[in-house]
């Protein structure tokens, strides 16, 4: 079984963090700041996960999580699902809730590429370097939306940004041809090339067209990934916990009992997700705070995480000015700090340095750093993902077999 007990937590209490107070002190006394949830790197984390399974299909992996072996393997993601938000909800998703097997964390930050990195290489983000959904180029002054793939001035070569070997090349020369079932606009892409390499992709729409494309697979095949966006999207635009997500929520565990139904004999489902969510309720708008712009050369990552670029000789000031501003709200810390405390894994790269912000400012709690002009759309929204919080780090793992 996977460890069910929290990660270890770092020892950086960035942004007026300290230890928390005895229950016998003052009322009048503000609560201390929670502790980073760093990932369970190399226990029970998704970058745990590929290898595991590789060893289930009898294949060289590092069998971390003690998977059965299997004939066959589905991995069904459902993006945004988070073991505390099914938790919360079980009635929605009673096929999932009762199969569940453990929980994972998601990584850092948790969010989808970064995580969906982590799946396809079995390797922490400080190692595939996808640390975020916007990242400076280093050294070229632009800033890298590597959801969309996009970037002022030359393309980026998604095989050159995310050099690792992928597990579905692994299992491609190894005689196991993977198969991904997802959305056609999602074949060809920058993104989809820097973590899905070796896959080969299946188009589906609907969520029937995905369980019977699954099925299909599996007859043909060892191992099939399926994605399912829809949680996620509904998330984001109207709060996790409501009518819409609930209704989401029950679509995909629906999907997932169909797809148990149809494995073949010796197969094995296994259904995770990326990260978690929050609700925002308070918001720090940088695009109305000159004094969280001030020597800010660019503002990266997204909403729970924020890389903060800054200019030539400025990151001190900068440092000390969002701590102060973001005092009781976020985690507050320079590049240094955040790659020590692990939060990308026991190291970073030393070329994916400079694709870290100069300082890291990770909210807790409901808050969110937005930029109303130059991110309006993801200004708007209710539902957030990315930091250290449990809510956002904790992922299901539900196991299914025939």
């Amino acid at each position: 079984m996977i460890d069910p007990q929290p990660p270890a937590t770092s020892t950086v209490t960035p942004s007026g963090a300290s230890p928390a107070a005895s229950p016998a002190a003052s009322p009048a006394v503000p609560p201390a700041a929670p502790v980073p949830y760093v990932p369970a790197y190399g226990t029970a984390s998704l970058a745990d996960l590929p290898g595991s399974l590789l060893a289930s299909l009898g294949l060289p992996g590092a069998a971390r999580l003690a998977l059965e072996p299997a004939a066959r393997v589905c991995l069904f993601l459902v993006d945004g699902l988070g073991a505390e938000l099914l938790a919360a909800h079980p009635g929605a998703a009673p096929f999932l809730s009762a199969h569940l097997r453990g929980t994972l964390t998601a990584g850092f930050p948790s969010s989808t590429p970064t995580s969906l990195a982590t799946l396809g290489t079995g390797a922490a983000p400080g190692e595939h370097g996808m640390i975020g959904i916007q990242m400076a180029v280093p050294g070229e002054g632009r800033l890298f939306n590597c959801l969309r793939w996009t970037a002022p001035g030359p393309p980026i070569d998604p095989d050159v940004w995310q050099p690792a070997p992928t597990v579905y090349e692994r299992m491609a020369a190894a005689g196991v041809e993977p198969v991904y079932v997802a959305p056609a606009s999602f074949d060809g892409t920058g993104l989809t090339r820097a973590v899905y390499r070796g896959m080969r992709h299946r188009a589906a729409e609907n969520p029937g067209e995905r369980v019977e494309a699954a099925r299909q697979a599996l007859r043909e095949t060892r191992f099939v990934t399926v994605y399912y966006g829809d949680v996620d999207r509904v998330g984001h635009f109207h709060g996790w916990g409501g009518g819409e997500w609930l209704e989401q929520l029950a679509v995909a565990d629906r999907m997932a009992e169909r797809i148990a139904e149809g494995l073949p004999p010796g197969a094995v489902l296994y259904v995770t997700a990326d990260h978690g969510m929050v609700n925002a309720t308070d918001k720090v708008d940088v695009d109305l705070r000159p004094d969280l712009r001030e020597g800010v050369l660019m503002l990266g990552g997204e909403a729970r995480v924020r890389h903060v670029y800054t200019s030539p000789g400025a990151a001190g000031a900068v440092l000390e000015t969002w701590r102060e501003a973001l005092r009781g709200r976020a985690w507050v810390v320079t590049r240094e700090e955040a790659v020590a405390a692990g939060w990308f894994g026991r190291r970073v790269r030393r070329e994916w340095l400079g694709r870290v912000g100069d300082v890291v400012a990770v909210p807790y709690g409901e808050c969110v750093i937005v930029a109303s002009a130059g991110e309006p759309v993801e200004s708007s929204m209710i539902g957030y993902h990315g930091s250290l919080t449990p809510a956002e780090q904790n992922v299901p793992l539900a196991e299914i077999r025939r």
